[in-house]
């Protein structure tokens, strides 16, 4: 693993998207929170995805500084999306730790739930988002046009929100950048074949652009393949800078002001 000379090291990084909640975690978590620490990565959204996933970002948002979650049901799960998983989620939202709903959407590449299932939770959800005033974090895997029209329907500039993991190309970014919708990138725009995601980061201001890992998916290049975790934030930035021409630090610093903006964190 590259490691980071602590002297040289840019302005703290904000991982806006991470699931510590996750098995591959869950049993060394101080450790994890440790190296992102050391990696100048001091604050994270831990994002929920299931009934299992919800709890246990909480009980992470509560036990560390700087890290906050974020709830819902992701549209695989959708299935699992019943009265009784929905009131227990309902409840949920009103914790302190709560900073904004997801990750919802839409999934059209793997059939793990019907696509009547995962509109029904997505539209729930959005229903919440807009009830609360809290922002919502967006799933789309081709599905780019219906969530767009669902998330157009439901006037998510209201509340805001952010296209989680971008892989949509620079068309794509720009139709939801008009909707006030913030575009956080992955490891995905560091991996050489991504023309398209690399494209769309050229179109998107900075003052809309976010950064994550979703780990333990999608490491960034140079470490592409291992497992991933939120100290990797620092290889997104580094990636992104260079593509746009900037200063690293610069852009460590505007994607976590973002951050506290679209979740009223300040």
């Amino acid at each position: 693993m590259p490691i980071y000379d602590p002297t040289k090291m840019p302005a703290n990084s904000f991982d806006t998207h991470t699931h510590l909640n996750d098995d591959a975690f869950w049993n060394e978590l101080d450790a994890y929170v440790a190296r992102a620490h050391e990696f100048r990565v001091m604050e994270m959204n831990i994002v929920g995805y299931d009934a299992k996933g919800n709890e246990r970002a909480l009980e992470i948002a509560h036990k560390y500084d700087g890290v906050n979650a974020i709830i819902g049901f992701q549209p695989e799960d959708a299935k699992f999306f019943d009265d009784q998983a929905a009131a227990e989620l309902r409840e949920q939202l009103n914790d302190v730790a709560v900073v904004g709903l997801g990750e919802m959407g839409l999934d059209y590449h793997w059939d793990t739930s019907s696509r009547e299932d995962q509109l029904k939770a997505f539209e729930q959800q959005l229903e919440w988002a807009k009830e609360l005033n809290k922002p919502v974090t967006i799933h789309s895997r081709d599905a780019m046009d219906d969530v767009y029209s669902i998330l157009k329907n439901a006037h998510v500039g209201d509340f805001g929100g952010v296209m989680h993991s971008f892989t949509g190309n620079a068309e794509e970014a720009e139709k939801f950048l008009d909707l006030g919708m913030y575009i956080s990138f992955s490891g995905i725009v560091t991996f050489k074949n991504s023309k398209d995601v690399q494209a769309a980061a050229q179109v998107v201001p900075l003052d809309r652009m976010l950064v994550e890992t979703d780990a333990p998916y999608l490491a960034p290049t140079p470490l592409r393949g291992k497992q991933n975790e939120p100290a990797f934030v620092k290889y997104v930035v580094d990636g992104l800078a260079a593509q746009l021409g900037i200063d690293d630090k610069e852009l460590a610093t505007q994607t976590r002001a973002n951050a506290h903006k679209l979740w009223s964190l300040d």
